[in-house]
């Protein structure tokens, strides 16, 4: 907002609501069809990966040890060099089976502790790396025997605000449910406000999928503050691969920030009980002159966000793992 001189006015993005409480709302099941749903989540599911999946946040690799996780039951490690460049690679040691994700890192190379065994980027004795990428947020590897489809060079990534002059905050949890299970609980914004009034109210679908370039849930909503105060925004919901997820915060408060909901399922594709991990990452932007300031404090700021985070997705994953229970018992299809 500007005077009359054009001289910048500082305007607060909060809102007093006075809208229906939560009893009192609109009931959205009508306009959330489970067909709407379920064609959004078969055109996700048909988009090409590249066989890349999310193992966790850049953050959380660093020099001097090994960081483990299983990848649709395919053992994986990963660590940096001294330069910290990426590497990573089966999570079995080639000797006797030893975990690698137990050993250290001794000037960028990883030293297996049971007997010493020295790994490099390159192939030895059986053990081959595994095509990695570490997209400044999140580190994404590539398993092409997992994925079982046509291997691209890059993981499918969405669009962000420039890291710069970003905030990004990255939160993990695990679901009994596979991946799919979390992508259709993200392609169903109608709940948003039924099942998150803590966090969303007001919520209004303003347009839904219709495949191709126009493929996309665009929604009007108010983030809850305290109380009745609240900041609204206009968000865009797309899947740009069959395990993510993306919110693009388009107008308001924030616009250009992004929240990404990545699934990689910890078990193999058709277990009996399947394991998904959601990963999602927070990449907040604003052009207020404050937003530096909050910047800089972002070690203090991270932990509050991934609260936030830990919040919703305590529901989006009882959200999901119902769906997976239900499609197991053939209650529901899928």
């Amino acid at each position: 907002m500007r005077d009359r001189r054009g001289v910048g006015r500082w305007a607060s993005p909060l809102r007093v609501r006075g809208g229906p409480g939560w009893f009192e709302q609109e009931p959205t099941w009508r306009e959330a069809k489970p067909s709407v749903i379920s064609d959004a989540l078969a055109r996700a599911g048909a988009r090409p990966s590249g066989n890349w999946f999310v193992v966790g946040a850049s953050r959380n690799i660093v020099g001097g040890r090994p960081y483990g996780r299983t990848v649709s039951g395919v053992e994986v490690v990963l660590w940096r060099t001294r330069t910290g460049d990426l590497r990573a690679g089966p999570g079995t040691c080639p000797h006797l089976g030893a975990p690698l994700r137990e050993g250290k890192v001794v000037c960028g190379t990883l030293v297996c502790h049971w007997h010493g065994l020295a790994i490099k980027k390159e192939s030895f004795a059986g053990w081959s790396p595994f095509p990695v990428h570490d997209d400044g947020v999140l580190v994404w590897v590539r398993l092409d025997e997992a994925g079982g489809e046509v291997p691209l060079e890059h993981p499918v990534l969405p669009a962000r605000p420039p890291a710069a002059l970003a905030l990004d905050s990255v939160f993990t949890t695990v679901g009994r449910c596979e991946p799919q299970d979390v992508v259709a609980n993200r392609l169903d914004p109608w709940h948003g406000s039924w099942l998150h009034p803590y966090s969303f109210v007001d919520l209004r679908v303003v347009d839904t999928p219709r495949g191709g370039a126009q493929d996309a849930f665009a929604v009007e909503v108010s983030f809850r503050v305290a109380g009745r105060l609240v900041v609204p925004v206009r968000a865009v919901f797309t899947a740009p691969e069959p395990r993510t997820v993306v919110m693009h915060i388009t107008e308001g408060e924030g616009a250009t920030s992004v929240v990404e909901a990545h699934a990689t399922p910890l078990t193999p594709r058709g277990h009996h009980s399947p394991r998904t991990v959601v990963v999602e990452a927070v990449v907040a932007a604003s052009d207020r002159r404050g937003f530096v300031l909050a910047r800089t404090a972002a070690p203090v700021l991270r932990p509050l966000l991934r609260r936030a985070s830990a919040r919703l997705w305590r529901d989006d994953l009882a959200y999901a793992e119902r769906r997976w229970s239900l499609r197991r018992s053939g209650l529901f299809p899928g």
